[in-house]
């Protein structure tokens, strides 16, 4: 109860600017990646360049190819992963600005990305439920 009580007293004190750089610090790959999101889901609401068909469709199809090939899906996805949090903070705010723009004009992309992630979730879903019943 006592932790509650912490988190309702730090809501009524507010943040601190040093607190929010700390915080953008540790989470930089994160805080573009949700940026970038919130970014290409109005591009596409607004129809600025492709709009939201197109978006589902490609997240559609990224979901059926990571279904059908998980495991070639979830070694690139942790390549990938791998290869920017390696990477300086420099390096990661350039990818991060790079998925903005991304974001931005061609969202589709994004959306593509959140069907491979999906289609490898049910994966590991999957694997982990049926490995628990046994």
């Amino acid at each position: 109860m006592a932790k509650k009580d912490n988190f309702s007293d730090k809501i009524k004190e507010g943040v601190s600017v040093q607190e929010i750089e700390d915080f953008a610090k540790k989470y930089t790959n994160e805080m573009f990646l949700v940026l970038a999101f919130v970014i290409a889901c109005i591009s596409s609401i607004f129809d600025f360049f492709t709009g939201p068909t197109f978006s589902i469709v490609c997240a559609t199809i990224g979901a059926i190819v990571a279904l059908l090939m998980p495991e070639r899906i979830r070694e690139i996805a942790e390549k990938i992963s791998g290869f920017i949090h390696k990477k300086d903070k420099t390096t990661q705010i350039v990818v991060g600005i790079v998925r903005i723009v991304i974001a931005i004009f061609l969202p589709f992309i994004l959306f593509a990305g959140i069907g491979l992630q999906c289609g490898i979730g049910f994966h590991t879903i999957e694997s982990s439920s049926t490995s628990s019943e046994k």
